[in-house]
């Protein structure tokens, strides 16, 4: 469910609610009963991580074959 963040007019009391978003948005203050606003807020969804192109796509994949060869390169040299 989201979270609703509410400024009251008269007191200037910020509160949040979890509400669903058939709910009817909160019309009054829970501090003194006034009337209040709905606030914009950031949201909090944030993807973390490299995601699926940078950790299993984007990388050159080594094999064994690969190994083996930089393994002797190495040894020549």
């Amino acid at each position: 469910m989201p979270l609703y963040s509410y400024r009251c007019g008269s007191c200037g009391h910020e509160f949040e609610e979890i509400q669903k978003f058939s709910d009817p948005p909160v019309k009054t203050c829970p501090e003194c009963s006034g009337t209040v606003e709905k606030q914009i807020a950031a949201g909090s969804f944030v993807l973390k991580g490299g995601g699926w192109y940078r950790d299993g796509y984007a990388k050159k994949k080594e094999t064994a074959a690969t190994k083996t060869k930089e393994k002797l390169i190495k040894e020549k040299t």
